[in-house]
């Protein structure tokens, strides 16, 4: 059995992803980051319910949080929704998945792993540029060539619908599922990752 690493937050894509790997045979060690964003407890605890059973006790947790010590983002520092106006712009967190990827192809060579997964969508709400395709491509290159882990970006031309009905045939508790930009503990139902992930989850009913 193949051992692969899985970047997992307990979201709709990288749950969904995981669930995929575990059908295919993978023997897979999730690594899931904290890089000082609000809602960081709030994805662990998620994750750890919403994996696999096989997978839950193999969490692997990286800390970045001091990476992000200075920044202000309100992925970092939850906004009062009730009183503050927050726009796409605010949730920006400088090369994060740059970092994440970076970290997480360390952490899965250091461990003898030479194959690490993420579940990065087509999204049209991403604001950040290292998430687009051509980027994922150099960086793959790049991690392949100077370490000898390959990115794999298996949803990498899904939407987040395709994803959703993925989710279903392999019986993933989508419901359970969290990744809110805004609510560090309760989603908020209207920022970007929320409005995909409920628009996704209402198509599953068409």
């Amino acid at each position: 059995m193949l051992k692969v690493a899985l970047l997992a937050s307990g979201g709709l894509d990288s749950t969904t992803l995981a669930y995929s790997l575990v059908s295919d045979g993978f023997d897979v060690v999730p690594i899931f980051a904290d890089y000082g964003q609000h809602c960081a407890v709030t994805e662990l605890l998620t994750l750890q319910e919403v994996l696999p059973a096989n997978l839950r006790n193999r969490i692997f947790v990286i800390n970045l949080g001091s990476i992000y010590t200075d920044c202000f983002s309100r992925m970092l520092s939850a906004a009062d929704l009730w009183s503050e106006k927050v726009t796409d712009d605010d949730f920006f967190v400088p090369y994060r998945n740059q970092l994440l990827l970076t970290a997480g192809a360390a952490v899965a060579k250091s461990k003898g792993i030479d194959d690490l997964y993420s579940a990065f969508i087509q999204s049209n709400v991403a604001l950040a540029t290292d998430c687009t395709t051509k980027f994922l491509q150099e960086l793959a290159e790049l991690t392949v060539n100077y370490g000898g882990v390959r990115l794999h970006f298996p949803f990498a031309q899904m939407s987040k619908t395709e994803v959703a009905r993925l989710g279903v045939r392999l019986q993933v508790p989508l419901g359970a599922t969290y990744s809110c930009l805004a609510g560090a503990s309760t989603a908020c139902g209207a920022c970007p990752n929320c409005v995909d992930r409920l628009k996704a989850l209402a198509s599953l009913d068409t």
